[in-house]
């Protein structure tokens, strides 16, 4: 550690970035004033009294009227859907059949970087730090991308063998795992920030030899899986019909789930909930995405100690901003299990923010992230308090989930690198980007069904 002497003799620690004279959202989901918070070599080195001057720093923010928090992790994330923003919305179901793949199978090189282009300004400008993608075509574009933006992550291949499916989106069961094992040789343990995963879209797309090939690979690398589970109420019935079992009951049966990332989750069993109880499966709601489809049963899911994460569904569903994600989940909450009981805190703020963080996190299986703590990696947001739809407040802890939205994200540090300063993205450049995303649709190439 090096320190530097100063005027009176006290020698300082040098970090790499200090935020002084500021308050925070601990791991307790209170708000701590008061404080200074020095990183160095990508962690929460120390949180201190703003008195003290423990630390100096080359790189440092003034922390006055921001509260920081831990970053958003958004669980389930659709890159290849970027493009279809405003397209989705009082489409009849079901929309990923008719819209989503023909879509995705259309998409080129060039319009999958841009869309891993645009949904990583999107996700650092609304605060969100991590995120698990579900997969694409070209998924080493979104890599290359996503890796010089500084957010954290973890990608992966679509991987699909189903008859129905585009050619351009199919693959048979060998060449699928293949290709996977070739994405997580080249990735994983060679980013600090970027993991590989296994997946399959749905096990209802996919056939059994393709659902057994990926789980099985990948539980023996210790991979986890990522999938969509529980989605519509008819696709459970189909596959009832077929394997004559629940989905996470064929899965258990078969011996199938190692560490697994089941997105929506929205029609479950009691069988079902215990059997996510006792694997430890990561569950992630994606709110505005679901509301139309039913309403999942977190309470009972929390209450078994569960982990639930948030998930946007891609920027297709509502966009990429996990605060607006938070707020319509509280309503719907309220609305329909909170309002049966008369419990008017079915789902606390504590509780929200803790889903949109900790719980997020737990889906990307990284020690050390998911709280601002001494100790753990520095993946943080700070948010401009002195905006007149958020100050004053009685209670800052409520106002975090029912009045910010991601445009009230000032500062952004991922890995205990500075991403964003006053709104201005440091690792992009958005200008460009955006230059290039209108040239892309006026040029004709973003194909509209």
């Amino acid at each position: 550690m090096e320190t530097i002497s100063t005027s009176k003799g006290v020698e300082n620690m040098n970090c790499d970035i200090l935020i002084k004279n500021t308050s925070f959202l601990n791991e307790n989901f209170a708000i701590v004033k008061g404080k200074n918070i020095a990183i160095n070599n990508g962690k929460i080195e120390s949180i201190f009294d703003c008195l003290e001057n423990d630390y100096t720093s080359d790189n440092f923010i003034d922390g006055k009227d921001i509260v920081w928090m831990p970053g958003l992790v958004d669980g389930h994330l659709h890159t290849s859907q970027q493009l279809l923003r405003g397209r989705l919305l009082d489409e009849r179901p079901v929309i990923w059949k008719r819209i989503n793949i023909p879509h995705e199978s259309k998409l080129t090189e060039e319009g999958s970087e841009l869309s891993s282009k645009i949904a990583a300004l999107e996700m650092i400008k609304s605060g969100t730090t991590g995120f698990v993608d579900i997969g694409g075509k070209y998924v080493e574009n979104f890599a290359s991308v996503y890796e010089k933006s500084g957010l954290r992550c973890a990608l992966t291949y679509m991987t699909n063998d189903n008859p129905f499916a585009p050619e351009s989106l199919r693959t048979t069961v060998t060449e699928g795992i293949d290709r996977l094992i070739d994405l997580y040789n080249k990735y994983e343990n060679k980013h600090k920030r970027m993991k590989v995963f296994f997946s399959v879209p749905s096990l209802t797309v996919a056939s059994e030899e393709m659902i057994t090939a990926v789980f099985s690979e990948a539980k023996k690398r210790d991979i986890p899986v990522e999938t969509h589970m529980n989605e519509y109420s008819s696709e459970v019935f189909e596959f009832i019909e077929k394997y004559q079992l629940r989905p996470f009951e064929y899965l258990e049966k078969n011996n199938l789930i190692g560490k697994f990332i089941a997105a929506h989750c929205i029609f479950l069993s009691e069988t079902e909930i215990e059997i996510i109880k006792n694997h430890d499966v990561k569950v992630i709601h994606c709110p505005f995405s679901n509301s139309a489809k039913g309403v999942p049963r977190t309470p009972q899911l929390l209450a078994n100690n569960i982990s639930v994460g948030f998930g946007t569904d891609g920027s297709g569903h509502g966009g990429l901003d996990l605060f607006k994600d938070m707020r319509l989940f509280r309503g719907i909450m309220n609305a329909v299990i909170g309002t049966g009981s008369a419990d008017y805190q079915i789902m606390p703020s504590k509780t929200l923010l803790k889903i949109a963080t900790q719980g997020g996190s737990n889906s990307l299986f990284s020690d050390n992230i998911g709280k601002l703590k001494e100790g753990y990696f520095a993946d943080l947001i700070g948010i401009d308090l002195m905006q007149p739809h958020i100050y004053p407040t009685q209670n800052l802890v409520n106002s975090l989930v029912e009045s910010v939205c991601g445009n009230d994200v000032k500062h952004m540090i991922v890995h205990g690198n500075l991403i964003m300063k006053n709104r201005e993205i440091v690792t992009m450049d958005e200008e460009k980007i955006l230059y290039e995303m209108k040239k892309f649709i006026e040029d004709g190439k973003l194909e509209v069904f």
